[in-house]
Order: structure tokens, then C-alpha cells, then sequence
């Protein structure tokens, strides 16, 4: 009995590690990297997007001249339109467009910003707006004051 039992249990084990690999297979082979041409690489091991099953996911977006990658702009506006021009390559390289973007985040190094931030976000989308968080953060890479991530339909 102690044979059989654990002879089943080994069958599951295998059955169930072939199922996760076929699985993860599948999944793998779903995803796409999205390259931007002409931009500094990301500053880290991550893509600057990934899609899948028709969706785009970007990484954050900071005001970065797409050349240089120094910090554009002094104030929260220019900051953003800067930050959303970025977004708005990413997404067209992905085959994308801002009118197609479902979900946004906002990062923040200063909530008090928020509504200079809002003022020059709006200008990018309209209605229905997507669907959007903002929140606070500690510091953002390069000293930024803002970090724009999204989803979006392909």
C-alpha cells in the first residue's frame, strides 16, 4: 500500500511539473518586448514595455530627453509633458496610442503637485479618461518629480 501510494504521488509530481512547464511555455512565448529606437536603455535589468494577449504594459516614464537621458524640465508641468511624451513613444512603438491607454499610474515625489500634474495630464487624454492612482513616493529615479506608468489596448 505504501508503494502504490507513494508511486501516485511521484505520478502527480511529474504530471503536475509537465502541466506548469507547458504552462509557462505557452506564457512565455506570449510576451514581446518592446524596443524604442533612438532612447537611452533602461536603467536596469527591465523593459522599457512588454505586451501581451493585446495589451501593453509600460514601465514608469520620467522626464528624460529621449537623446541624452538627462532630467527635462524644472517644474511639475514640464516635468509631466515631458514624462507623457516619453509614454507617448513607448506606447507608439507598441503599436499602441495614448486614445487606447486603459490605466495610469502616478508617482509623485510631492502630492502638493498633484493638481499642476492633473492640469497638463488632461491635455493628454479625454474622455473616457483611463482609469488612474497617483500616489506620493519617497524619491523617484534621477531625482525626478514625477514617474507615468500605464496600460493600454494594442
Amino acid at each position: 500500500m505504501l508503494r502504490s501510494t507513494n508511486l501516485l504521488k511521484t505520478i502527480i509530481a511529474r504530471k503536475h511539473a509537465s502541466i506548469l512547464w507547458a504552462t509557462q511555455t505557452r506564457f512565455d512565448s506570449q510576451l514581446k518586448e518592446v524596443k524604442v529606437p533612438n532612447t537611452p536603455n533602461a536603467i536596469g535589468p527591465y523593459s522599457k514595455a512588454i505586451i501581451h494577449n493585446k495589451l501593453v504594459y509600460t514601465s514608469g516614464q520620467i522626464p528624460v530627453d529621449s537623446k541624452t537621458g538627462e532630467i527635462v524640465g524644472t517644474t511639475i508641468g514640464e516635468q509631466t509633458h515631458v514624462a507623457l511624451q516619453n509614454l507617448k513613444q513607448v506606447l507608439e512603438c507598441s503599436g499602441s496610442s495614448m486614445s487606447k491607454v486603459i490605466k495610469t499610474t502616478v508617482y509623485l515625489n510631492s502630492i502638493e503637485e498633484w493638481p499642476e500634474m492633473n492640469r497638463v495630464y488632461q491635455e493628454y487624454f479625454s474622455e473616457p479618461y483611463p482609469a488612474r492612482s497617483a500616489f506620493e513616493v519617497g524619491k523617484l529615479p534621477k531625482d525626478s518629480k514625477l514617474e507615468i506608468e500605464c496600460i493600454a489596448a494594442i
